[in-house]
């Protein structure tokens, strides 16, 4: 016969087990009628842009000084003889025309993009 202790031990864990079941299936069973995965990444969204809006000032230095790092060295590559390829020049004019658009227009871009996920 086993100790009591062990006995009262596994119902105990049997009865946790039960209740994180019984749980996991009401979350899945709800999630039809009400959409849960909206809510936690609007809460998540909401969080991390509090976060990212004070770090903006700096990130778009860093990005500005990376594009005119690019800049640079594709200026300091012909002056030494060799010559960029095609599809580095053209991703870097992209970046520095995403990096400009992002940086003077930025509501009016969250606009277009509120507009455009909205359909």
């Amino acid at each position: 016969m086993e100790p009591r202790s062990q006995v009262k031990g596994a119902h105990s864990r049997r009865a946790i087990l039960a209740s994180l079941a019984a749980l996991g299936t009401t979350v899945l069973a709800s999630s039809c009628c009400l959409p849960l995965f909206p809510f936690l990444a609007a809460a998540g969204t909401a969080g991390s842009s509090a976060f990212f809006v004070k770090l903006r000032p700096f990130l778009v230095v860093a990005a500005i000084g990376f594009v005119a790092f690019g800049f640079y060295q594709g200026w300091h590559a012909k002056k030494c003889g060799r010559e960029r390829g095609t599809a580095g020049k053209i991703l870097l004019w992209f970046s520095a025309a995403i990096v400009l658009v992002f940086t003077l227009f930025p509501q009016a871009l969250a606009n277009f993009l509120a507009d455009v996920l909205a359909r």
